[in-house]
């Protein structure tokens, strides 16, 4: 059977159950648990340390009524930097790869951050789609735009993220086919070939944690014009 480049992006199953609910449960088996003693290990409190500086600076420019967002983001952001670093290890399935996840997780929370700009402040979220000073006839043509813009953020999230990490993993899966199908007959291009894989895996490795970073700040910037 031959099989594609676009088959590594395929769910996988297991007696016909799909095994992606195993890969979106594995993560938080992986985070080390705080424990009660006074003083932890290293690796707890690196954890520690990194999660107490991502949410200050991911809260900075919020005000105190988006702070309650501080568990969800920041949950959401350690979920997606660990799915997405798992993805590049060898026979693994990266679920952040299928658009309907990226999806399932953009929508709700866009339409969260909406609901509450309509409902603690109905006027200044509404005035966002009407910039200040816009000239009579330019009004409706405006609000219309606006309008599309504004339902078109949860898309640009889902398909930003989806779009990186895959065209990320098919340019690897070909530069690591070419290293291996150039290896008996050119070995010197073979191994500079597999020079630039290990660059671009450690391109990726980068990609995977910056993907993640923006898709939460992008939501923290969407929940700041409405909070």
């Amino acid at each position: 059977m031959t099989l594609s480049f676009f088959d590594q992006f395929m769910s996988p199953t297991y007696l016909g159950i799909p095994l992606i609910a195993l890969a979106l449960t594995l993560p938080w088996i992986l985070f080390p648990t705080p424990s009660t003693r006074w003083l932890n290990n290293r690796l707890i409190t690196l954890q520690g340390w990194f999660i107490n500086r991502f949410t200050q600076q991911l809260l900075l420019p919020l005000n105190l009524g988006g702070h309650k967002w501080a568990v969800l983001l920041t949950s959401l952001m350690l979920f997606l930097i660990t799915l997405n670093m798992l993805g590049l290890l060898p026979y693994t399935f990266t679920p952040t790869t299928q658009l309907s996840l990226n999806m399932g997780l953009a929508v709700p929370l866009w339409l969260a951050t909406v609901i509450i700009g309509m409902r603690n402040q109905p006027t200044a979220a509404l005035g966002h789609l009407l910039p200040e000073g816009t000239p009579v006839p330019l009004i409706p043509v405006l609000i219309i735009i606006e309008t599309i813009s504004l339902f078109i953020r949860p898309l640009a999230l889902g398909v930003r993220l989806t779009a990186n990490l895959t065209a990320g993993h098919l340019l690897i899966q070909l530069i690591a086919t070419a290293a291996f199908v150039l290896l008996p007959m050119m070995p010197t291009v073979a191994i500079l070939t597999s020079i630039v894989l290990f660059l671009l895996t450690l391109l990726e490795i980068a990609v995977a944690m910056i993907q993640a970073y923006v898709f939460v700040l992008l939501l923290s910037l969407y929940l700041q014009e409405n909070v």
